[in-house]
């Protein structure tokens, strides 16, 4: 398999974070998405994902996959050990949604095409960086409600790390990088900080933009 990546994108550090938990090594390529070094919408990259996005991975059998939560459960039922899904139709119905509170709702409003136009279109550096504080601080008061509904275990649903921990573990790291603390989220809080004691997330959180 090839992962086509780059190390800032919270979108690919989810995948990265599930190929460690599920122990899978694959090629990887980064496609640059930010200022020069923004070759995600270049012809060539194109003709491998016409969304010109990241994460994309292209399967052994030469079958090219995208968006990451659709990459991961294709990871999940591929390669079923550990499960990054509950056992619970209930549970499993959960985790996705928590999931999708993250990958649909809170960050389609943040990847730097979006604060890339904002710029572009006159607004100024203050006041993107507010536009990201705002998404990420209402997004995130929202999914820390449904935990204290629903959550029961260490982690966002149970005792075993799910595609809930997947996605809210980068955005978490973004929120502290946009000057947030994640004490004002206390039930993300402590989900977080136990993350961080396992390596496939601690190692695959996205990096600092530089």
């Amino acid at each position: 398999m090839k992962l086509f990546e780059d190390k800032i994108s919270s979108a690919a550090s989810r995948v990265r974070i599930a190929l460690a938990l599920k122990g899978l090594d694959v090629e990887r390529e980064t496609i640059g998405i930010l200022g020069a070094d923004a070759i995600n919408r270049t012809p060539e990259y194109l003709q491998v994902n016409p969304q010109g996005l990241v994460p994309a991975l292209l399967t052994d059998e030469g079958v090219l996959l995208t968006q990451s939560l659709a990459i991961i459960e294709y990871l999940d039922e591929r390669y079923p050990e550990p499960p990054l899904l509950p056992g619970r139709l209930e549970d499993r119905a959960f985790a996705r949604a928590v999931a999708l509170a993250i990958a649909a709702d809170i960050h389609p409003l943040l990847p730097p095409r979006v604060t890339a136009h904002l710029s572009a279109i006159g607004v100024g550096s203050a006041d993107v960086a507010d536009w990201s504080r705002h998404w990420i601080r209402v997004g995130l008061t929202a999914v820390e409600e449904l935990l204290g509904r629903r959550q029961t275990g260490k982690y966002s649903v149970g005792d075993i790390p799910t595609v809930a921990d997947i996605c809210l573990f980068p955005q978490a790291v973004n929120a502290e990088r946009n000057n947030l603390a994640l004490g004002q989220w206390p039930r993300i809080a402590s989900v977080v900080a136990r993350l961080r004691e396992i390596p496939a997330f601690i190692d695959n959180g996205p990096v600092p933009r530089t």
